[in-house]
């Protein structure tokens, strides 16, 4: 007799536009390995998720830029089509807030943690954060929220360069023009200029003071408060590879237990009354050794396949075995083991794998779903030819015209509009999704 309760599907929501979100696909794999049939409400035209064998519908999501409400209205005809109550897993930010807001509205139709409706919103807003930490007394880095250009630049100045400058919602951020929800800033004038596209971005900028990265000094803490607040499933994890290098996403993985960043992340969540899947990332300081607690992502995080126990349970488990008033298995962690991203750490993945103890799982190759994995690389490689183009057209548009004259060239350099240095320039959705 199955542990799961397979008469209530999944249904996984993403209004992220990045096709290689590779949770999407571990949640896929992890429910329907046990018998569950998995619904994905997300834009997979493009994505290697659509060709999983584990995946039982695709759904039209909400558009780019989507309110709350517009969310709601989809999951709604998506629940008519069902007909029977779901299980819902938002897979990034803003999903996971408008989830909460519209919970009473759902609830018929999902089956969702009992938790107040804006606290997935009250932990996912970075300066929310710094205020929550600040009223916990957990380490967070010093960080200001100026109320102007001039201030920002002040502020920069205060908290010592390099800063970090961040959008307080980053899943506002629009696509495409340049901006990303995290940035290090290394003068004034660059904070200034940052604090003047707020209206572009959507959301309060935010600076923080800069922990230098390091060996040993990067975490995450994955889990699942079940029911009763208890953190079930998960662990904590070191990241040994991401990218961009030294920031971004996890694209090496290792579980390493740690008691303090466990014991740090059943606190918060305690005091919060948190319930639910979450994804907590740390920055450990060089100079004071506390572990400071950077962001807290209200839903699963892209690798916690990672965290899969000797009973084969995970946090996507554990929140439908939960929902459904199912005991969950009491397995034992498996320190050691490895999670890679194919695509962003190749040569990792083909590495041998005996080198991890506690095994190893590649996000998108498995031998008992093999389609993905296979249509991985020619989608990849098509991803990356089209960047490696938009950059060289746009090399090539930024050159003078050699048919001008000098003088003439000058003038037009001299009266192109001018672009606010916000650090690196535009990257593809998975770097700016937050999906760790």
């Amino acid at each position: 007799m199955s542990l799961f309760d397979t008469r209530v599907p999944a249904v996984v929501l993403r209004t992220d536009r990045n096709p290689f979100h590779h949770g999407t696909l571990g949640a896929v794999r992890s429910l329907g390995r046990a018998g569950v049939d998995v619904h994905v409400v997300a834009d997979c035209a493009q994505s290697p998720v659509r060709a999983s064998r584990y995946l039982s519908g695709l759904h039209t999501p909400p558009p780019p830029g989507a309110s709350p409400a517009e969310i709601a209205a989809v999951l709604r005809r998506v629940a008519a089509r069902l007909a029977r109550p779901a299980v819902l897993i938002p897979m990034d930010d803003a999903c996971a807030v408008a989830v909460g807001r519209a919970r009473a509205e759902l609830a018929p139709a999902y089956l969702l943690p009992d938790q107040p409706g804006e606290l997935p919103a009250r932990v996912a807003d970075k300066a929310e954060l710094a205020g929550v930490c600040a009223a916990l007394d957990v380490p967070h880095p010093e960080t200001l929220v100026p109320a102007g250009a001039a201030e920002a630049a002040r502020a920069a100045w205060r908290l010592g360069l390099p800063v970090v400058a961040k959008w307080s919602r980053p899943w506002l951020v629009p696509p495409g023009g340049g901006l990303r929800s995290t940035v290090l800033v290394r003068s004034a004038r660059e904070a200034g200029e940052l604090y003047r596209r707020a209206e572009e971005a959507g959301s309060r900028l935010l600076l923080q003071a800069f922990l230098p990265p390091g060996a040993d000094r990067d975490w995450f803490f994955h889990g699942y408060a079940d029911r009763s607040g208890t953190v079930r499933a998960g662990g904590p994890g070191r990241k040994t590879r991401a990218r961009p290098r030294g920031a971004g996403l996890t694209a090496v993985g290792r579980w390493t237990p740690n008691p303090r960043v466990q014991a740090l992340a059943e606190r918060v969540t305690a005091e919060l009354g948190y319930r639910g899947v979450f994804d907590l990332d740390f920055r450990r300081c060089g100079t004071t050794g506390r572990y400071h607690l950077l962001d807290f992502n209200p839903r699963p995080g892209a690798q916690f396949r990672l965290f899969t126990d000797t009973a084969g349970l995970d946090v996507v488990r554990a929140l439908h075995l939960d929902l459904t008033h199912r005991p969950l298995p009491q397995g034992a962690p498996r320190p050691g083991r490895v999670f890679v991203v194919e695509n962003y750490a190749p040569l990792s993945a083909l590495r041998p794998a005996r080198e991890a103890h506690g095994g190893r799982e590649l996000a998108w190759h498995a031998p008992d779903d093999r389609a993905p994995g296979r249509a991985l690389w020619a989608l990849w490689s098509r991803h990356v030819g089209a960047r490696l183009r938009d950059r060289a057209h746009r090399a090539r548009d930024a050159r003078p015209d050699p048919a001008l004259p000098a003088r003439a060239r000058v003038v037009r350099q001299a009266s192109a509009p001018a672009t606010p240095r916000t650090g690196a320039p535009d990257r593809p959705d998975e770097d700016r999704a937050g999906s760790h």
